[in-house]
């Protein structure tokens, strides 16, 4: 029987997804701290190298998810819910960001949406 916790390639999927999320967060965000004193095309050509590797490991991601039955839908909850996991220890630990009950809400709703959107 091919349980959502059996899954190999649902796991695969999930793994290269953070990875890629590391990339994806700093590169949209870590250039506010590390870059700050420099022009903003300096900022945004970091960005877009950083990016780069991101889309290498986020394309073969979706594909093999979405080859192996998961649907577009589940995708992007995934992306976005795995995107907050990432984000907030991000925001916290090297951002010095404060954190807020509004993370636990967020978060909290984030669990609603993944549990319908792979309810059958």
């Amino acid at each position: 029987m091919n349980t959502i916790l059996s899954n190999v390639h649902l796991w695969k999927t999930i793994g290269l997804l953070v990875l890629s999320n590391c990339f994806m967060t700093y590169a949209w965000y870590g250039h506010l701290k590390s870059l700050s004193s420099k022009p903003i095309i300096i900022a945004v050509l970091a960005s877009w190298g950083i990016a780069f590797f991101e889309y290498l490991i986020q394309v073969p991601a979706n594909r093999i998810g979405h080859t192996h039955d998961i649907s577009l839908a589940q995708l992007k909850i995934m992306q976005e819910v795995i995107s907050l996991c990432v984000f907030v220890p991000f925001s916290f630990i090297y951002m010095k960001e404060r954190l807020s009950w509004n993370f636990l809400w967020a978060g909290l709703c984030m669990i609603g949406a993944v549990y319908f959107i792979f309810k059958d």
